[in-house]
């Protein structure tokens, strides 16, 4: 009995590895198509391109967003807020977390350049958040559904932030772990978590809004699965801790600064570069503008017409979550936090071309589109992964010259 005790656990670390390893190999040729993507985008840019003429590998790491990370980690956060010429707030670092500009600092100090820090975090952390998405997934899917879910999200539409200097795949990595963590009922590692994810993206809120939602579930499933006191407290501690983690950066923005709105203020002049002008913020106010903006301003179209739209796509969301097979074997928890960050979207994001890329925490949903066994439909779904991978590279990286390529 003691030596079965003891084969069993090498047995599972065996198995283990031998997962991790399948995955490396998935996760490196998933990179040499998206390093030949990128390199084939530069050699298409243009003059016209933001890029320029033939950009390195290196510009594009550094390109968009990543330079505001790099701002970060090399500069700080300003203490006074830098204004436009209208006297708004212009766009400034205190929209960007600090975690990973300061570990790619920390990463790429041997190197003596930022650039490579992000690189390699970007890199290392996507790799990690793919073993940590097919244990997640294989806990309500078959290892062969699992496996494929990862080979749909390392060659995903927007598989190039595994290699740019974007802070998107360290949160995944946090939110992997965290759901699994929630999975398995293993609340401790949370207190790491919550905060992690809280400092490294602006979304946290999305999973307060997760673990109320999966306490009333526990609650009401109660008889299926043993829901004890200990269980009931973490739940709710980690909610709170998830909302004062979430505040807690416009709080210190707005100590740092001597304004208590400055990180709203900061937030919102992204939103000029659309729709000119002072903004405001109230909840919904960001897809109502947009369905105005889009369908009236830009498309020509009634506006009336973009709140119909939008109505009809909450609700084919909605019961997409309810009601597909494929995405009901995910288990509810991952439906639970697909509903919870959709409902953080539709409140405080107003829609344009980075809504590709804020949808990237949905990731757990790839293991619907895995479940299938038609080989048929599989590489059916990796080719149209690939496509949409170099559609998105050619033009926010090819280009990146138009309103709608702006990644």
């Amino acid at each position: 009995m003691a030596d079965q005790q003891l084969i069993t656990p090498v047995r599972e670390r065996a198995g283990a590895g031998a997962v991790a390893l399948r995955i490396a190999v998935i996760y490196l040729v998933a990179r040499v198509v998206t390093t030949a993507f990128l390199l084939l985008a530069a050699n298409l840019s243009g003059f016209e391109s933001r890029f320029g003429p033939e950009p390195g590998l290196g510009d594009l790491v550094l390109g968009w967003d990543s330079r505001w990370y790099w701002i970060v980690a090399e500069v700080g956060y300003p203490s006074e807020l830098p204004l436009t010429d209208a006297g708004a707030v212009a766009e400034n670092a205190w929209a960007f977390m600090p975690v990973y500009a300061f570990l790619a600092k920390f990463v790429g100090m041997p190197f003596g350049q930022w650039v490579v820090g992000a690189f390699l975090v970007s890199l290392v952390a996507g790799y990690a958040a793919s073993v940590v998405l097919f244990h997640l997934l294989r806990a309500k899917i078959d290892d062969t559904a699992a496996m494929w879910a990862v080979v749909f999200f390392a060659s995903g539409p927007l598989a190039a932030l595994f290699q740019v200097g974007y802070a998107e795949t360290l949160n995944l990595l946090w939110l992997f772990l965290a759901l699994w963590c929630v999975v398995r009922r293993r609340y401790v590692w949370l207190y790491v978590l919550i905060p992690l994810m809280g400092y490294t993206r602006p979304g946290v809120l999305a999973f307060a809004l997760f673990l109320a939602l999966f306490g009333i579930w526990r609650w009401f499933s109660r008889r299926r699965e043993e829901l004890r006191v200990p269980e009931i407290v973490h739940i709710v501690v980690l909610g709170l801790l998830a909302v004062a983690v979430g505040f807690s950066w416009q709080l210190l923005a707005g100590w740092v600064t001597g304004d208590s709105g400055a990180y709203l203020a900061t937030e919102l002049a992204w939103r000029r570069n659309w729709i000119p002008g002072e903004a405001e913020f109230f909840p919904l106010e960001g897809f109502l503008s947009a369905s105005t903006f889009w369908f009236g301003a830009v498309w020509g179209l009634p506006a009336e017409l973009g709140y119909i739209v939008l109505a009809a796509s909450v609700a084919g969301v909605a019961a997409a979550l309810l009601f597909v097979p494929p995405v009901k074997r995910l288990g509810m928890e991952i439906r639970l936090w697909s509903a919870s960050y959709l409902v953080y979207l539709l409140l405080v994001f107003f829609p344009q071309s980075s809504i590709f890329r804020l949808l990237v925490p949905l990731s757990p949903l790839w293991g619907a589109f895995a479940v299938p066994r038609s080989t048929a439909w599989r590489v059916g779904v990796l080719g149209a992964c690939l496509l949409g991978q170099w559609w998105w590279i050619y033009n926010m990286y090819g280009l990146g010259n138009a309103i709608w390529q702006i990644p």
